[in-house]
């Protein structure tokens, strides 16, 4: 009896098969970010090479640099033989039948429109990568930036200047995230929607109270805008525009110190 006890024990103490998590291949600097953070080093085979160009990069630059890269063409891709391949919905329809038709997994992810939008992709990106508790844990990095960051108090009108001089639109994730921080898209609300062109003149005819510039154009630049009386000019990082994820928590933070530095 005591021998079949002994045996029982030893066989329940006995480790489990080990846990293999797919190899993967990254082509978007979004999921390049989300997925750096929620897949195990040795999983990840390479990011996009827009992970590597400061210009491009939505994650840190030294970082994206400690993995491999892609042009995103489907023989380098192959060459690094991954399990699943991850890219934007933009992937184009023969890349990805390529993919497939060679026996890789694709896995697209569209462009966050809001915080929920990012979360549900941190947690897609997560369980695809076999680590939904590592998942969990940026969900929660980035529900306490948006916490930290709302302003319960009267908001104030704000542009955001992009590169190229366009505005966000209303539904954009960086709307979402100024309008949580007490900053009114003024480009919005005069109209403009998505990627529309705001020239300085029209800006000058109606300043915001809050002018975030986020793009090198000369006309961002003018020296005008330091004469504008009432106006706070304040650089905002381009870097932090096109991606939810870990994006999420410095823009948060970023809009939160604005708005806190506005009377």
């Amino acid at each position: 009896m005591l021998s079949l006890l002994l045996a029982a024990c030893t066989a329940s103490a006995a480790p489990g098969p080990k846990v293999v998590h797919p190899t993967i291949v990254s082509l978007n600097p979004c999921t390049d970010a989300i997925l750096a953070e929620v897949a195990g080093p040795d999983q990840v085979l390479a990011l996009s090479h827009y992970s590597r160009d400061p210009r491009a990069s939505s994650m840190d630059v030294s970082t994206a640099r400690t993995y491999g890269t892609t042009g995103g063409t489907v023989e380098e891709v192959l060459a690094l033989d991954p399990q699943i391949v991850v890219g934007g919905t933009f992937l184009p329809p023969s890349t990805r039948a390529a993919f497939t038709r060679l026996g890789k997994r694709v896995e697209t992810v569209g462009i966050a429109m809001s915080v929920q939008d990012s979360i549900a992709q941190v947690r897609q990106l997560a369980a695809l990568a076999g680590h939904p508790e590592r998942g969990e844990a940026l969900v929660r990095r980035i529900e306490s930036a948006v916490a930290r960051g709302h302003w319960a108090g009267r908001p104030v009108p704000a542009i955001l200047w992009q590169p190229g001089g366009i505005v966000p639109g209303d539904g954009a994730l960086v709307s979402q995230l100024m309008t949580n921080a007490g900053l009114a898209n003024q480009s919005a609300q005069r109209g403009m929607g998505q990627a529309d062109y705001l020239s300085l003149e029209r800006l000058l005819s109606d300043p915001p109270r809050v002018l975030l510039v986020a793009g090198d154009d000369r006309g961002q630049h003018h020296p005008a805008l330091r004469d504008v009386a009432g106006m706070a000019t304040m650089p905002f990082d381009p870097a932090l525009l096109y991606c939810g994820g870990p994006t999420i928590v410095r823009a948060a933070d970023r809009l939160a110190s604005v708005r806190r530095a506005v009377s």
